[in-house]
Parts: C-alpha cells; sequence; structure tokens
C-alpha cells in the first residue's frame, strides 16, 4: 500500500468553504479511480509552528499500490483539482508539500 501525503499552506483568508470544496472533490475520486483505499483530510495541530511553517492543512490517499497511485497523478479530474489546489495556495507550488511512503 501506498500512503500519499500532502501538505498545504492556503494563502491566509483561504474560506474554509473553498478548503471543503477541494477536499470533496478529492474525496470523489475514489469513486472514479479503482484502488484508492481511503482518503481523509486534517488540520494540522502541531505546536511546533516555527517547523509547520504554514502548512496547516493536511490530507492523504491510501493507494492499494504504486499502479494505482501512478493513475491517479495522471488522471485528467485528479490534475483539475490539483490545479485548483495550487491556485488556492500560499505561493502557488510552493504552497504544497508531498511524501510517499509504502506501508
Amino acid at each position: 500500500m501506498i500512503r500519499h501525503i500532502v501538505a498545504l499552506r492556503f494563502r491566509t483568508g483561504t474560506p474554509v468553504a473553498t478548503k471543503l470544496a477541494l477536499y470533496r472533490d478529492l474525496a470523489g475520486l475514489s469513486d472514479h479511480i479503482d484502488g484508492i483505499l481511503d482518503f481523509r483530510h486534517f488540520d494540522n495541530v502541531s505546536v511546533e509552528t516555527p517547523l509547520v511553517r504554514g502548512f496547516d492543512d493536511v490530507f492523504w490517499f491510501d493507494f492499494r499500490d504504486v499502479a494505482v497511485r501512478d493513475t491517479y497523478l495522471d488522471d485528467p479530474a485528479h490534475k483539475a483539482v490539483g490545479a485548483r489546489i495550487v491556485a488556492e495556495l500560499d505561493g502557488g507550488i510552493d504552497g504544497v508539500f508531498v511524501a510517499d511512503v509504502a506501508l
């Protein structure tokens, strides 16, 4: 299994409703791509503020395997919501951090 972890640094003032709509659309990919096992999103509640660097929002997908992860990365619906996310981030692409771990 591959856990695809994404930390986001939204622009100051990004409405909660906007974030929730983006997460809803990400969650919808589970109905669209076979092999997505789970999707979750969270607020980063770390007290290590200097280390957080504004990455206050986190989500992850659990993929059955690398092939499913690769399908997700190339999927047009994923690319569309990804572009919408980047447009809301402080610094654009610099406002996202991604890590994939094998579990």
